[in-house]
This record gives C-alpha cells, structure tokens and sequence, in this order.
C-alpha cells in the first residue's frame, strides 16, 4: 500500500514566550526550536504501522524552507521512504487552501491509496488542507480519525465525533484521512534508522515544477490573510460567582453583555 503523508515543520510554543514580529502578521521566530507537528507525528506512525503491515512505501512531503529538511530526516528515520520539500519565496503566506493546491500539484502525478495529514495545524490552528485536497483530488476522506481498518477496496475508520462519541465510516480507496492524536503511540528514533536517514535524498522542488501560477499560492492565492497578529491581554482578576444557578447564570449574561461579547 503506497502512503503519501503530509507533514508540517512548526515552532514549539506551548511554553515559549510569544512575541509579534515587526510586520504584525507573524510571531518572532528567533530562538523557538521547531520540530514536527504534533497531529502530523501520529501521522507519520500510523502510515509506518501499514507499511510494515501491508508492505508498499510511505512519502513524506511538505511546503516549508530548507529548515524543514530536519523534520523530514526524521520522518525518514522512522520509517518514510521518500521525502519531497516544495520550497518557494512565492509560497510565503499561503493559507490552508493555497498549500492543498500546493500538495495537490505534485500528488496528482503520484501513486497511491493513501494520502493522511494530520486534524489540525498548530501553528496556525487551520483544519481544513485534507479535506481541500481530497476535493481536488476528486477523491474519498475522512477527518478526525481514531482508527483504520481496510477490507476490499475500502477504509473502515473509527471518527471522533463531540461529547466523545465515534462513528465509523467506510470510505473507498484512496481516499484521504486526517489523523487525530491518540490513534497510536509514536516511535522513537533510533540511531540506525538515523544513520540511514542521513543518505537518503530529499527531492526539493520549485514553483516552476507544480505547473501553478504565482497568483495561484501565496497570499494572492489564499482565501484567507492575516491583517493583523496580537497577543490576548492578560486578566489578573478573577471573579467568583456564589448564589444559585439562575442567578449565576444572569450574573454571567450580564457581564459578558457588558464587554459587548453577547
């Protein structure tokens, strides 16, 4: 079974101090460490796990710059057997629409029955490149999945749904799949599989090779743009309700009606 699994390279911010850079639009990048993104190391497992159970390839791509080659090494080192980067000044400020046109220009021409990313972004909280792909791709998917299982031609997956309850679907092959957490326990890196990662190619590719236009990605070819970036002010009160619950809940109503919230 041949796999394309689509990763992200994002800054480690859970216990950074966060700052805004000069244009207003972007965090201060300098000195936060940066590695996989969290949904997209369950990603990267899970896609590992088929392999070795189904046999075919596994594919690592991703549209970051050459720092990004780190995090393919590692997926490399785990078990991928391809890494491409896609790489362009063009594709600077690319929302979650412009980057699935991205993937889907060079994942149209390759062979698979599997292409997973992961539910969520932490860098920029987007949900929505997988299932933008699959659209373009003309193909079956599936978000918030928990667990695959494959009979004839198809995908039977476990999907997390609110309050936490799961469906599962079939979905018919190929199709995409977005990862949620959990769905396995990623592996560690060993050094052998490093060693090995160290000697495998990276394939970078350009604009010039997705057949896009500049119009086509970056912020002229996003949905959405970021006019402005800001930190959340602080509270340093709290305030405690005591009563009972209706008039809890009219306090409640009166003050967020009077920060203009309802």
């Amino acid at each position: 079974m041949d796999i394309i699994v689509c990763i992200k390279h994002v800054p480690e911010t859970a216990e950074a101090e966060i700052k805004i850079d000069r244009s207003g639009k972007a965090i201060e990048k300098t000195g936060l460490v940066f590695d996989i993104n969290e949904w997209d190391d369950y990603v990267l497992e899970e896609a590992v796990r088929i392999k070795e159970k189904f046999g075919g390839t596994v594919t690592a791509i991703t549209v970051n710059t050459e720092e990004a080659n780190r995090t393919l090494r590692k997926c490399l080192a785990r078990g991928a057997d391809k890494a491409i980067r896609l790489t362009d000044t063009k594709f600077e400020n690319s929302d979650g629409y412009a980057i699935a046109k991205i993937l889907h220009s060079v994942i149209k021409d390759l062979s698979f029955d599997l292409v997973l990313t992961g539910v969520l972004a932490s860098d920029d909280g987007y949900t929505m490149v997988g299932s933008i792909l699959a659209e373009l791709l003309g193909i079956s998917h599936s978000t918030m999945v928990k667990k695959i299982e494959f009979g004839d031609g198809v995908a039977r997956v476990n999907r997390e749904l609110e309050g936490g309850l799961e469906e599962i679907v079939e979905v018919k092959l190929p199709a995409v799949l977005t990862i949620q957490t959990g769905i396995n326990e990623p592996r560690y890196v060993s050094i052998m599989g490093i060693r090995k990662a160290m000697k495998k190619e990276i394939k970078v590719l350009s604009l010039a090779d997705t057949g896009l236009s500049a119009n086509e990605v970056g912020e002229a070819g996003s949905w959405l743009k970021i006019d402005e970036l800001f930190i959340p002010p602080v509270e340093k009160q709290a305030e405690f309700f005591s009563g009972t619950p209706e008039r809890i809940a009219t306090k409640i109503a009166e003050l967020l009606k009077s920060r203009g919230l309802i």
